[in-house]
């Protein structure tokens, strides 16, 4: 006769989704703590095999027991990083110690839990100490106001160029969000500089104060390619749109020789007086040396600032500028007299603007809007067509027009 006891037969299988008997209970607090020693306890081949038994019996536990597991992990660097997946990425109660504080996870684990869990996680995952380039792209990619701003406000947060790419186009529909990328260190002038067209008054002010170069050191360093250009009867489109961008002189000298208008002045005074009409539109915009598109953008953006940079960057005296503003036919003053406070805001900017700056503003605009700004391919005589296919990922000009036009 066997001498092995029988199970009795009063012990009946305990039903399908119960936590199990104390025998289940005991041995996932043992497999627990096994995995939980620290590393100068035990192997590290030992430590994976007790991960493996421990994650599934997880599968079958309950949630507190999950949690309890995720407490008892949440600092344990060595703990295998399956189980700490599986931990991290299961109910928000059982994942949220684990996402908060265990640096036992690498960057592809953390895109991964990103990409596969809920903006909950997300949360949890941008208010990290640490994220990682590649952790902050997979955090980019969808629209969520609280994990973005989360994102950009930790300072421990490292955004590649791309995820701050991301992060400006999201800032068009998200409110708020760009006065918060503006302080971001990694931001660079063209993100800010399209960011510009959606940002309120006061972000719009620090990205022309902050992001603006005076370009000095490159106007000295180039000034001698300018002949050389002039004598080659500017002949090379590629040189040609550059220097523009480079160049001292704001206004298109030879523009006026075909304008019915004898200046930019004179062609603003007109507008004054009789509206401004789209021809009078473009005619300030070639005067001013920039192109339709960008005088188009300037003209109806609602803020004004746009209008600060152009006076400025062209030379425009003070006045014209109210000029300008009456043109538009916007309000110069309130009911009561006073000076309306979007005028006087927009003054303001005016007087604040160094030439140089606004200059080097304007001139951006016009390279990376207008150039680059063409629903199909450009026109074969297009002078400034200098469209580069199998480059254009790489293309500033392409990209800022991207943030700024859409597709």
């Amino acid at each position: 006769m066997s001498d092995i006891k029988k199970m009795p037969e009063a012990i009946q299988p305990r039903p399908e989704g119960s936590n199990g008997g104390r025998a289940r209970r005991l041995l996932l607090r043992r497999l627990i703590d096994f995995v939980a020693l620290p590393a100068t306890s035990v192997a590290p081949q030992d430590r994976s095999m007790g991960g493996d038994i421990l994650l599934e019996m997880l599968f079958h536990a309950s949630v507190e027991d999950r949690e309890f597991c995720a407490r008892r992990l949440q600092l344990n660097k060595e703990a295998p990083r399956r189980l700490m997946r599986y931990l991290a990425m299961a109910d928000l109660d059982v994942a949220r110690p684990i996402l908060e504080a265990n640096e036992g996870f690498d960057a592809a684990d953390l895109a991964t839990i990103a990409d596969q869990t809920t903006i909950d996680h997300r949360l949890l995952i941008a208010n990290r100490k640490r994220i990682d380039p590649c952790v902050a792209e997979a955090l980019c990619v969808r629209e969520e106001a609280a994990v973005l701003k989360a994102l950009v406000v930790n300072k421990g947060a490292d955004i590649s160029e791309t995820g701050m790419d991301m992060l400006v186009q999201h800032s068009r529909k998200i409110e708020g969000l760009p006065a918060l990328l503006i302080k971001r260190l990694e931001l660079i002038p063209s993100q800010a500089m399209a960011m510009f067209w959606w940002a309120d008054g006061a972000t719009r002010r620090t990205i022309l104060q902050r992001q603006a170069a005076d370009r000095l050191e490159l106007v000295d360093l180039c000034s001698d390619v300018f002949a050389v250009a002039a004598e080659e009867n500017w002949q090379d489109p590629v040189a040609r749109k550059t220097l523009q961008l480079i160049e001292r002189r704001q206004r298109n000298r030879a523009a006026i020789k075909k304008s019915p208008f004898d200046s930019l002045e004179h062609a603003i005074e007109v507008a004054a007086e009789k509206g401004l009409t789209p021809h009078i539109a473009q005619e300030i915009g070639f005067l001013s040396g920039v192109k339709p598109v960008t005088i188009a953008k300037i003209l109806s953006d609602p803020g004004g600032e746009g209008l600060a940079v152009l006076c400025k960057a062209t030379g425009l005296k003070r006045p014209y500028l109210a000029h300008l503003w009456h043109a538009l036919r916007r309000p110069m003053e309130i009911d009561d007299g006073t000076v309306h406070p979007q005028f006087a805001y927009m003054s303001e900017t005016y007087e604040l603007l160094a030439v140089a700056k606004a200059q080097t503003t304007l001139r951006y605009w016009n390279w990376s809007l207008s150039s680059s700004y063409s629903p199909g391919r450009a026109a074969p005589d297009d002078p400034d067509a200098t469209d580069s296919p199998s480059d254009s990922r790489f293309s500033t000009s392409r990209r800022t027009a991207h943030l700024v036009f859409g597709e």
